[in-house]
């Protein structure tokens, strides 16, 4: 039985999962009676894209006491966008003017997000991540997905294993906010990376894949999937808009839509295996559906935003309570029964 958490993109909107994790983490401490219960406890396999792949990383981390056990409870990860979220969006008006016209590459300065990664994960390597997992992002000169993998880094050593503040910043490299990330393995490789929300913002479909690699590991149908999004947008565009501005402008608009149309059709997806397989009832997937109460851009981190997608996610943790309570007792029931499937 293998049980799977997968986390979606989606900028400065991670608070939203973020908070999720908390309510699910603070409900399995109350439920069990143990205050030391973590989220990573819980699940067997990870995926992250960008902000996803960030949490992630903050979930599994290993402390520095005992590298079996996580660093940082779930709160402690959501820390990182409310303590340092307009940080790491933060830039010059006129900076800001230039890339909004084309004539500097990117939004944000990589400095200062590149110090908050520095300063959760110091030198922790991929391979030491606590749990399975994969992030992902995409390699522009070899115009192929990359996969960070967990497992491949402590098989195949230094070749394959990185610096876990690379790696997120490898994931988050969304393009137009923050340059390519020119990260090296550990055996000096270099790897030219961009955000992985190109293909995957929801790495669900992904994740899925991944633990069928080896078919003698598990059977088919033996998976619970825990999938949480950032919010689904209504926002529309108007055709004859698109069409009268010039190419320059409509790129955000056209990333907003790709990255959109790439977590929706992996959505779709996995609800047509799970049903096909019988088991759409072990696929839950978690997220706001309306999202006008805030700005939804990545980079929309002003500290009055930040409040509204906290509350946000208060009114979807309040909306969906029945749903996470069940959630809770299904995690306990398969780490105490993991050969049982109750669903």
């Amino acid at each position: 039985m293998k049980v799977i958490l997968s986390i979606d993109g989606g900028g400065i909107k991670g608070i939203i999962p973020g908070m999720i994790l908390v309510s699910l983490e603070e409900r399995l401490r109350a439920k069990t009676e143990d205050p030391n219960a973590s989220i990573t406890d819980y699940f067997d396999f990870y995926a992250g894209t960008s902000t996803g792949g960030i949490l992630t990383s903050l979930l599994l981390c290993p402390s520095d006491h005992d590298p079996s056990r996580p660093k940082f409870s779930a709160e402690e990860a959501l820390d990182l966008y409310l303590k340092h979220g307009t940080e790491i969006f933060q830039t010059t008006p006129f900076k800001k003017i230039l890339a909004n016209f084309g004539w500097v590459t990117e939004k944000y300065n990589d400095k200062a997000w590149e110090e908050i990664l520095e300063k959760y994960f110091k030198k922790t390597k991929l391979s030491e991540l606590i749990k399975p997992c994969i992030i992902t992002a995409y390699n522009i000169e070899l115009r192929k997905a990359h996969f960070f993998r967990q497992t491949t880094a402590k098989s195949r050593g230094t070749h394959r294993d990185f610096y876990v503040k690379d790696v997120c910043r490898a994931t988050s490299a969304a393009p137009t906010y923050f340059s390519v990330a020119e990260i090296y393995s550990l055996a000096g490789v270099r790897y030219p990376l961009l955000d992985g929300g190109m293909f995957a913002t929801n790495p669900t479909l992904s994740a899925f894949v991944e633990i069928k690699k080896d078919p003698g590991e598990v059977v088919t149908k033996d998976v619970y999937i825990l999938s949480l999004g950032t919010g689904i947008s209504k926002k529309s565009y108007d055709s004859d808009e698109i069409r009268q501005t010039k190419a320059l402008f409509v790129v955000p608009a056209l990333l907003d839509m790709m990255m959109s149309g790439a977590t929706e059709i992996s959505h779709f997806y996995m609800m047509q295996i799970c049903s096909f397989l019988g088991i759409s009832k072990q696929y839950i997937r978690l997220e706001p559906k309306d999202m006008q109460s805030v700005d939804e851009r990545l980079d929309a981190a002003t500290p009055k935003n930040i409040k509204k997608l906290v509350s946000l996610a208060d009114r979807l943790i309040s909306e969906r309570n029945l749903l996470l309570d069940r959630i809770v007792d299904k995690l306990i029931d398969l780490r105490r029964h993991p050969e049982e499937l109750k669903i």
